[in-house]
């Protein structure tokens, strides 16, 4: 009683502390609570203009898009994928929202019959027609009868609707899209307008690169005046020695013993008879499918195969050999193997082609042929004949008369063997000579058939080992990776290279990986190592070893790229030739002002060329390659006249316009106008939206999760 007294006396104490634990927790959990994926509750993955992507809307589209395209493809491609079509999706419904677009339910309607849904036979007619009504009393009946159904309808509404706003959105703009009679008439003159041309060019080539020193702030002055060309994404460089999980040639060699053994008879002692038992080895035993069950890799394969059908390696001794013989054991691919010949056919498959010529109501007959039965005889005989002539070209006849699927291929059918075709076509094939051409009925139509190849088919059974690592070599390969990772953690980050040299290792590098990139040169699929490579803890310089597909590799990060401008080191590899170019042009322009063509050519160690019917829209000079630039200048200019020296792509040109061509007129220029303006409209979709996500401001946090 005493107790209870004393915590009655501190009741309010208690409720207070009490309390202040629960608003611990409450505010504990909101800072630092973790749902079950690993991601903050809340949070987004993405911001789109101030507008957040919820995360937990995110894992619900990738988790329906991972049950839509199965193992096929990673969760990385998949989060990427749905990525973009979020980010899409967002920016677009920003401009709806502006705009006021919205669809209604007879736009719903309208969407539906000019799309695949109207195909649904549960939106059909009696006539299997979409109809209007039929759809709506579908939808009422889902929603009263079938609520699992008529939910799944609800998210192909969603998609629905946003196709239909996204169809209305850019019809708006193609409405805007169009095309003048001035328009087209230049178009059609850039096409046939021509000129001839005599040049004279001094190549960029003819200085060396090493004659222009190009300095550091100079790369950066030209970055700052160029920087559209010099905007990076966040990315890194690492660097990994790769320790391989594969046999070694002692595991190989006794794979190969292994095989050999199981050859010939041995003799074990038997407990149960206390006497020794033989036991039948390959080259012997009675039940070689119960024999490859128990030692063999591959079980017993029945089919008889062909010569193409065999390994390579092989295939020509196997085919040589009698029934009952023995071969190997050989090495194929990744497997020693042992065959031997069970059984063989002569001339157990056919090469065949055929010309099909089928009648309205034969099997398979396609619903447009509409000749009779008899009408199809007399076709068949005629073509019959016509193959049958010494100049006859067999596959010409095919493409141009078979009404059969392997029309396209001549009518050739490949090789098969006995009891895949129809039986006649199988009877006529397997019992006349190759170059037979003969006519036969089935219930597909009249074949016209040349037999083009007969070859032998063998029944082989093949005991087969996969030749594998061992455990000593797997302990051994761990054991090396480990000694390496220690060494190069205690050494200077830089000896990383040196240290692998030292034991015969390759150092591979892998430049410029992006943070939601997962497939690494020489490794495969690995996440993990460029989540380690972006996370904020690791240092340039930091090494670890992960475990990969079939080994470990020991890993390097290198540099760090931040987004944004590049930096002149990261920029030169593209800055330095764009400027080398500058300085050159400038030296020759110096070098040759003033001079005539015959004296720049002399001067120069080139030759005067000419260019015949150069037109504006294909820019392109013989011998110099695309120069616009150069043939824009040339267009300007009058028959007859020279002109100064012109900086071009691949160099320094003089040119004289020896004729010009102008096209002829055309009454009306509407068709170029209208091929302008479709072409201008096909490319709207795509190009408006990427105008509106270039201009977007994105912050992408995919790799907080992912």
């Amino acid at each position: 009683m005493a107790i209870l007294e004393n915590i009655r006396k501190r009741t309010t104490v208690l409720i207070l502390i009490i309390g202040l634990a629960l608003f611990a927790f409450v505010i504990s959990g909101v800072f630092s609570s973790n749902n079950f994926a690993g991601g903050k509750v809340g949070s987004s993955v993405a911001e789109v203009n101030g507008e957040n992507i919820p995360i937990d809307e995110f894992r619900a589209q990738v988790e329906t898009a991972s049950r839509r395209y199965g193992p096929t493809v990673t969760s990385t491609q998949l989060v990427n994928m749905v990525y973009e079509q979020e980010v899409r999706k967002t920016i677009l419904n920003q401009q709806f929202e502006d705009l006021g677009i919205d669809v209604e339910s007879d736009q719903i309607v309208d969407f539906v019959r000019t799309s695949g849904y109207a195909q649904i036979p549960d939106f059909q007619d009696e006539n299997g027609v979409f109809n209007a009504e039929v759809f709506k009393s579908t939808i009422a009946d889902w929603r009263a009868n079938d609520p699992l159904r008529y939910d799944a309808w609800l998210q192909d509404e969603a998609s629905i609707i946003q196709a239909a706003k996204e169809r209305m959105y850019f019809n708006l703009v193609k409405g805007g899209v169009t095309a003048t009679l001035t328009e087209g008439e230049l178009d059609y003159n850039m096409a046939n307008d021509k000129i001839d041309l005599q040049y004279v060019r001094i190549p960029y080539t003819s200085i060396e690169d090493s004659e222009i020193e190009v300095s550091k702030s100079e790369i950066q002055s030209y970055i700052n005046d160029h920087k559209a060309m010099f905007q990076q994404d966040k990315a890194r460089d690492i660097r990994f020695v790769y320790f391989e999980e594969k046999p070694s040639a002692e595991d190989e060699s006794n794979v190969k013993d292994g095989i050999t053994a199981l050859m010939d008879d041995s003799v074990e002692y038997s407990e149960a008879k206390d006497a020794n038992d033989t036991i039948l080895g390959f080259r012997n035993t009675n039940d070689m499918a119960a024999f490859l069950d128990r030692y063999s890799d591959t079980k017993f394969d029945t089919i008889y195969k062909a010569k193409r059908d065999l390994p390579s390696v092989v295939a020509d001794t196997l085919m040589a050999m009698n029934v009952g013989e023995v071969f190997g054991p050989y090495k194929d691919g990744d497997f020693y193997k042992v065959s031997k010949i069970m059984d063989k056919k002569a001339n157990g498959t056919v090469k065949a082609s055929h010309i099909l010529i089928t009648w309205e109501g034969a099997e398979r007959a396609n619903p447009s042929i509409t000749r009779t039965k008899e009408e199809a005889e007399a076709e068949a005989e005629r073509l019959l004949a016509e193959a049958r002539k010494e100049d006859a070209v067999f596959t010409a006849l095919a493409r141009e008369n078979s009404d059969g699927p392997s029309a396209p291929r001549g009518g050739d059918l490949g090789y098969f063997q006995e009891g895949v075709m129809a039986d006649e076509f199988n009877d006529f094939c397997f019992g006349n000579p190759t170059g037979t051409v003969g006519l036969v009925e089935t219930q597909f139509g009249y074949h016209v058939i040349k037999i083009d190849d007969k070859q032998d088919v063998v029944q082989i059974a093949t005991l087969a080992r996969e030749i594998e690592p061992s455990e000593e070599t797997i302990n051994t390969l761990f054991t090396d990776a480990t000694k390496y990772e220690m060494a190069v953690m205690d050494a200077e980050p830089e000896n990383f290279g040196d240290i692998a040299k030292e034991s015969n290792y390759t150092v591979r590098p892998v430049n410029k990986i992006k943070e939601m990139e997962e497939n690494l040169p020489g490794l495969g699929s690995q996440r993990s190592i460029v989540q380690w490579a972006f996370n904020d803890d690791t240092s340039v310089g930091d090494i670890k070893r992960f475990n990969v597909n079939n080994g470990y590799a020991v890993v390097q990060l290198t540099k760090k790229y931040k987004k944004g401008l590049m930096a002149p080191e990261d920029a030169s590899a593209s800055a330095l030739p764009a400027i080398r170019k500058e300085r050159k042009a400038a030296q020759i322009i110096a070098a040759n002002e003033g001079k005539t063509m015959e004296a720049i050519a002399s001067d120069n160690n080139v030759t005067q060329n000419t260019a015949s019917a150069v037109t504006l829209s294909s820019p392109t000079i013989p011998g110099a390659g695309r120069e616009p630039f150069v043939v824009g200048k040339a267009f300007s200019m009058e028959q007859g006249q020279t002109s100064d020296l012109i900086e071009g792509n691949s160099g320094v040109f003089m040119i004289q316009v020896t004729n010009k061509t102008e096209a002829p007129d055309v009454e009306n220029y509407s068709t170029y106008a209208q091929n302008l303006q479709g072409g201008t409209a096909a490319r709207v979709n795509g190009a408006v939206y990427n105008a509106l996500k270039d201009k977007a401001e994105i912050e992408d946090k995919r790799a907080t999760f992912y």
